[in-house]
């Protein structure tokens, strides 16, 4: 499944390859320089290819469901008020895996409906790539709220949308990544709520015992874990964050 995805994520990349190809576009230049000596130079095309690498995980990350969930975990933590537990490591390798989780039905689509059909040369590298992009604007768009888009149609100034799928690309991401922080914000503010609680009751009791120069974190913290454990606090988090995408 790694190996094919990674087929997949490379499509784009070949299909730019082989148009440059096609045009006659050298990846390398080998000139002769001298003392009958050879140099060589390479393309500004593969400088761009390159430069797109770079940026790949990037985009892949903002057409999933990472960005909701990693803002989530993260105010969790500030919530509970453990400012390294858990490390940004195992925050980052939760969200990674609940994102595969997520995304699965997304990306056995894709491999039906794209990959495989390239592999088996029964179409090119551009309807792949189109097929491909399919099944993420579905996702993105089952997600995204429509005032976010209309937003950003007007500031590019697009004045109107056939059908949801035939939204452009250069409006759906934008879009998408504005409608998840929003969301991602909203269930962060409901898990903040027991917490705060907690710490104004605790606050409120060593202000009445007069203990005013104990903070107030201290004795808190051990009862926002203990909520936290006896509510069964990760599962909870963890089904709802994933339920919030299959649902929709």
């Amino acid at each position: 499944m790694k190996l094919q995805g990674l087929l997949l994520l490379l499509i784009p990349f070949i299909s730019l390859s082989a148009e440059a190809q096609s045009l006659g576009i050298p990846a390398l230049n080998i000139s002769g320089g001298a003392d009958d000596g050879q140099t060589y130079s390479v393309t500004l095309e593969v400088l761009a290819l390159m430069t797109v690498l770079t940026l790949l995980p990037a985009i892949l990350l903002m057409m999933t469901s990472f960005t909701r969930i990693i803002i989530v975990l993260a105010i969790l933590r500030q919530a509970i008020g453990t400012v390294s537990t858990p490390s940004n490591q195992v925050i980052l390798g939760l969200a990674l895996f609940l994102t595969l989780f997520i995304m699965t039905p997304v990306l056995q689509q894709v491999n039906e409906q794209a990959l495989q059909p390239y592999m088996q040369e029964q179409v090119s590298a551009f309807e792949a790539l189109e097929r491909a992009t399919q099944p993420f604007k579905t996702f993105m768009l089952a997600q995204t709220r429509e005032t976010d888009i209309q937003m950003f149609a007007d500031i590019a100034g697009v004045e109107s949308i056939e059908s949801p799928q035939a939204t452009p690309l250069r409006l759906l991401l934008p879009a998408f990544v504005t409608s998840e922080l929003k969301t991602a914000f909203q269930i962060g503010f409901l898990i903040f709520i027991p917490f705060v609680i907690i710490d104004l009751v605790v606050a409120s009791v060593l202000m009445s015992m007069g203990m005013m120069m104990l903070s107030p974190l201290i004795i808190s913290l051990p009862f926002k874990l203990m909520l936290f454990v006896l509510v069964d606090g990760w599962s909870l988090i963890m089904g709802t964050l994933a339920s919030s995408f299959l649902v929709s």
